[in-house]
């Protein structure tokens, strides 16, 4: 763990209980005169360093020791648009995707994304701030959505498109928004939309899960 949430942190004294005492008491085993880094979840550049004073089998008492700034980030910037894909699918790639640095991720209904979806983003930003307590990253991926391919595109002329026939990603190539199509990839009809973008392809023989796409395109990029 590189630092702690919590919404009290930057007062001289806080408490801690519930599910973050049972980490830090019971699974990390903290002891009194520990230090612990926490932040607010809503100013994570801002760090706070509290000693834990005592322990009552409940919760946990601390008392603040030192404060500085830090910020730690991807020194690239990754704008993956992905068509939307099981929300579920989503849960378990986003701490990967946070870890490795994607700055910003629009969700696109595509064609071939099932339309009942529905995408909680507070849940996805709880998921992404357990994520950056573990990696140590200052900043949550910032998250949006698109009504379809074709508005994606035309706010965004700089974008690549991940699909089959394209030019082989090279291993200097930089790119700051990319397209990722959902199971089933994209339609002949999204495809003629392609026409004045670049289309890349990896050079691996084996078609990828659309969350297999995502973190291998922000590991190579990133």
């Amino acid at each position: 763990m590189k630092f702690l949430l919590h919404k009290d942190a930057g007062l001289s004294e806080l408490r801690v209980s519930g599910d973050d005492y049972r980490y830090l008491i019971k699974v990390r085993r903290h002891k009194v005169g520990d230090l612990i880094p926490m932040r607010t979840p809503n100013n994570l550049v801002e760090e706070y360093r509290y000693r834990l004073e005592r322990t009552d089998g409940r919760e946990a008492y601390f008392s603040l020791q030192s404060h500085h700034r830090s910020i730690v980030q991807s020194p690239r910037n990754l704008h993956i648009g992905w068509c939307l894909v099981d929300p579920k699918t989503i849960e378990k790639t986003l701490p990967m995707l946070t870890e490795l640095g994607v700055s910003k991720i629009t969700f696109v209904h595509c064609r071939r994304s099932q339309q009942n979806f529905r995408l909680d983003f507070d849940r996805f930003n709880r998921i992404m701030e357990s994520s950056i307590m573990q990696c140590g990253r200052t900043s949550l991926i910032e998250l949006g959505e698109s009504p379809n391919l074709s508005t994606f595109l035309k706010s965004h002329p700089d974008a690549a498109i991940f699909d089959f026939g394209g030019e082989v990603l090279q291993g200097d190539e930089v790119l700051e928004t990319v397209v990722i199509g959902c199971e089933g990839g994209f339609d002949e009809s999204e495809r003629k939309l392609f026409g004045n973008y670049r289309v890349r392809v990896f050079t691996s023989p084996m078609i990828l899960r659309s969350e297999t796409a995502a973190v291998a395109i922000a590991s190579r990029l990133l």
